[in-house]
C-alpha cells in the first residue's frame, strides 16, 4: 500500500502552516505558492575534527505539486507578508513531492 504523501501529509501542513508566496521563475510567468517560511533556519554540520559550523539562512519549504517544473537554482521568491524577495540557492527535492528551498537575500 502506498501513502499519498502530498493529500495525507504535505497539503495539510501547507494548509496550517504555510504563507503566500510568489514564485519567479527564470522562464515563464510567476505563479502564486503556499510555503512554510522560516527567516533564519539553522543547519549545523558536525565535523570529524571538532569544529562543528552552525550557519543560520531563509528557508522556505514547498509542495512540488503547485510547480508546473521544479524548482531551480536562480529562480526567485517573493514573500507576500513582508515583501521581500528572495533566490533559490539550493532546491532539496525530498523523495515525497515536497521541497526544501534554500534561499539568498536579494530586495525588499
Amino acid at each position: 500500500m502506498s501513502i499519498d504523501w502530498n493529500a495525507l501529509v504535505i497539503a495539510p501542513c501547507m494548509g496550517v502552516f504555510g504563507e503566500a508566496a510568489t514564485y519567479l521563475p527564470r522562464v515563464g510567468a510567476p505563479f502564486a505558492i503556499t510555503g512554510v517560511f522560516d527567516n533564519a533556519y539553522k543547519e549545523i554540520a558536525l565535523s570529524e575534527y571538532g569544529t562543528d559550523v552552525a550557519t543560520l539562512y531563509p528557508a522556505i519549504g514547498v509542495n512540488l505539486a503547485d510547480f508546473p517544473s521544479p524548482p531551480l537554482q536562480g529562480d526567485q521568491i517573493t514573500i507576500a507578508a513582508t515583501g521581500k524577495t528572495y533566490a533559490v540557492r539550493a532546491p532539496r527535492p525530498d523523495s515525497h513531492g515536497g521541497a526544501f528551498l534554500i534561499l539568498n537575500y536579494v530586495s525588499g
